[in-house]
């Protein structure tokens, strides 16, 4: 990983020239803490710099919009307008220009996705600071189910007024690379449901159960209208848990025969779930359920806790007779109310946002080295400058 070093060097010493370039009162506040950019060390104090994040957010904006041709301009806004009119072509379309490979389609869906964020988070600020759309991330091993139970959920929340997003991830091919997008294919019910949308994408190599531009899908649907978003993730094992950093709630599937106490104490990714479901609980594996569920939630005891506000839970449930289905969802919404009202949703959303910014620039944010550089995030509406921000050279 040695050509990071100089990525982000040059990206310190861009940040530098930015800063010295701007007024006092403009320097003074941009950053409201230590600062380190390489061997560099000053400390700018300074008030909120809410406005100044404003004003850099929307002349960067202006300047890539003044970049594009007409044809450029026109498509993009044809995919805004769109997007936030709840258009499910304009998502779709939006989605597939994130996930391209493409150089220059790439700056066009950095463009949209500024105008998009821009859009929700005045959204945000007309509903109190709260999130408008709840994110769960459901994950398990193979065959656990996962499709069924969220079609059984997804025609629930419809039923009620909500509008779904479901973004699957399918497995992508060792051998060829392609990918068998069948995780629709058992939806059939929320397919046809013109309040959900469902948006298979290949995993393309990509670890941890999710799709390189999984973030990304996230928002669009979110301002496509969109009230809840699941992710599901591929099937996974006991390492693969990067779907909890991009989500409000991280939901857990294992089927009936999902191993004993042992199997629950290991860490990994029973430690992220803040809900594990017993899926396929009928029939004759409602027995083997029950015993599954009474060792899981012994060995759930055993477990440092994530949240100050919340126990992880073990239910049971089954996607064929709906029995758990909504005491299932009941404990989702118990689960947002506590959160919110704690104030840890917002500050978890914060984090995934620092755990973002470092992916895409292709670091892992747990990373350690001895230098640290300067990167710009956005919280509470201002921008902050990150001093944990590790390279490796």
């Amino acid at each position: 990983m040695s050509y990071i070093f100089p990525k982000m060097r040059r990206f310190g010493f861009s940040l530098l020239r930015h800063i010295s370039s701007l007024p006092l009162a403009s320097r003074t506040c941009c950053l409201h803490r230590r600062v380190f950019t390489g061997s560099y060390t000053s400390t700018i104090t300074g008030h909120s710099c809410q406005q100044h994040r404003r004003n850099m957010s929307s002349s960067a904006l202006r300047q890539h919009i003044q970049d594009l041709s007409g044809p450029e301009q026109r498509l993009l806004d044809k995919l805004y307008e769109g997007l936030i009119g709840g258009q499910r072509a304009s998502l779709a379309e939006s989605i597939t220009l994130v996930e391209t490979q493409h150089p220059r389609k790439k700056e066009l869906a950095q463009v949209l996705l500024q105008r998009v964020l821009a859009y929700r988070r005045e959204q945000e600020s007309r509903n109190g600071g709260k999130p408008v759309a709840f994110r769960v991330g459901l994950s398990g091993p193979p065959g656990a189910g996962k499709s069924s139970f969220i079609e059984v959920v997804g025609k629930m929340l419809t039923g009620r007024g909500h509008k779904v997003s479901v973004l699957a991830v399918d497995p992508s091919s060792c051998t060829t690379g392609g990918s068998l997008m069948g995780d629709k294919t058992r939806m059939t019910e929320l397919s046809r449901d013109m309040d959900a949308f469902i948006r298979p994408s290949p995993a393309s190599g990509t670890l941890g159960g999710v799709t390189r531009t999984t973030n990304e899908a996230v928002v669009l649907c979110e301002g496509a209208g969109y009230d809840i978003v699941l992710v599901e993730t591929v099937g996974v094992g006991q390492s693969e848990f990067a779907v909890a950093d991009m989500v409000d709630m991280f939901v857990l599937l294992i089927p009936p025969a999902g191993g004993d106490e042992l199997q629950g104490i290991k860490r990994g990714i029973i430690e992220r779930a803040d809900l594990v479901v017993v899926t396929k609980a009928d029939g004759d594996l409602l027995g083997p359920a029950r015993r599954i569920q009474a060792e899981y939630t012994s060995a759930l005891k055993l477990l440092r806790r994530q949240s100050k506000s919340w126990n992880p839970e073990v239910v049971r449930a089954s996607s064929h007779t709906n029995e758990g289905i909504p005491e299932v969802w009941a404990k989702l919404e118990s689960y947002r109310d506590a959160m919110l009202a704690s104030g840890e949703l917002q500050g978890r959303r914060r984090a995934q946002q620092k755990v973002w910014m470092w992916m895409s620039e292709g670091l892992s944010p747990s990373w350690s080295s001895g230098n640290h550089w300067t990167a710009l995030y956005e919280e509470d509406g201002r921008l902050v400058a990150d001093q944990e921000a590790p390279t490796h050279s």
